[in-house]
């Protein structure tokens, strides 16, 4: 697949707003030559060449759901088990009000409504079939972007107690505008729970083309360390108050809540060097075990 850069956008760092980078030396090999970036001032990665929102969220709905990825799958369910685990340990989510962005086909909100957890569920979905799914099971929902419900005479400011964000983050155009969009339509003190794959400056967990794997890697356009998420989440307003234990799980967990407004949260950050030496031990440590094979 041949990248034509000059036909996509090139985007500052999500995370502090910087314009320098350094691009990961060995990622063209696995993403079949998409550039992938590390900040050279906060650390974060990220993929700075994109396409247009829609174009991102239409990958989704028309291509990747059905075909390359479903919830349905015995490994998905047990991730959104632990995340709801995990958001009730911290928040009780009995009787609370929960928007799900990105909600797929309905099956975290599905579980949500279960007695073990007693949440009032909503989905906002950018696919049409998903939305259909849901409409099956009874779960309110609004087909499109969480942007597009932020602007539609549907959306109710401060209209949830928490918003979950599950494997859905990393694969928008802008992360800052999901978040500021959650954080809108949360009420004062409500929270934000977002669950990604843990990856970056901990144990490998995965060859790294299984990682980094080829196709347009602006579906996942970010990818996560526990500062980087903290911090990404900072600019939108949100406090990180609960982290799970991500040294040693693939999953990346953060509770964070809303703060009042002015409130200046502290941002965290990476060392975009120690990054980049994280990445070129994964390529040598993943070469090295296939060619011992």
């Amino acid at each position: 697949m041949k990248i034509d850069l000059a036909n996509l956008s090139e985007f500052p760092c999500d995370v502090c707003g910087s314009n320098r980078a350094v691009e990961i030396e060995c990622a063209r090999e696995y993403t079949q030559g998409w550039p992938l970036h590390v900040c050279s001032d906060c650390g974060f990665v990220y993929v700075r060449h994109r396409r247009a929102a829609q174009a991102i969220a239409d990958s989704w709905s028309e291509e990747l759901y059905g075909t390359h990825y479903t919830a349905r799958i015995p490994a998905v369910v047990a991730r959104q088990t632990y995340v709801a685990e995990f958001a009730h340990g911290a928040l009780d989510l009995s009787g609370k009000r929960v928007c799900d962005i990105g909600a797929g086909e309905g099956t975290f909100l599905d579980m949500l409504r279960d007695a073990r957890f007693g949440a009032i569920g909503f989905g906002v979905e950018p696919s049409a079939a998903n939305g259909k799914l849901m409409a099956s099971m009874g779960i309110p929902h609004f087909v499109g972007t969480i942007e597009a419900y932020r602007a539609s005479p549907e959306a109710r400011p401060e209209s949830f107690d928490i918003a979950t964000v599950l494997w859905t983050l990393e694969n928008c155009q802008s992360c800052r505008y999901m978040l500021d969009a959650a954080n809108d339509l949360l009420v004062p003190g409500g929270h934000i729970v977002v669950a990604t794959g843990s990856r970056i400056l901990v144990p490998f967990k995965k060859p790294l083309q299984y990682y980094l794997g080829p196709g347009d890697q602006d579906t996942h356009c970010f990818r996560f360390s526990r500062n980087s998420l903290s911090s990404v989440l900072a600019n939108s307003g949100f406090e990180t108050v609960k982290v799970n234990r991500d040294i040693d799980s693939d999953i990346l967990c953060v509770v964070a809540r809303k703060a009042p407004k002015g409130t200046l949260v502290a941002r965290t950050r990476d060392d975009a060097q120690a990054v980049l030496d994280f990445f070129a031990r994964w390529h040598a440590e993943t070469k090295a075990h296939y060619a011992g094979l």
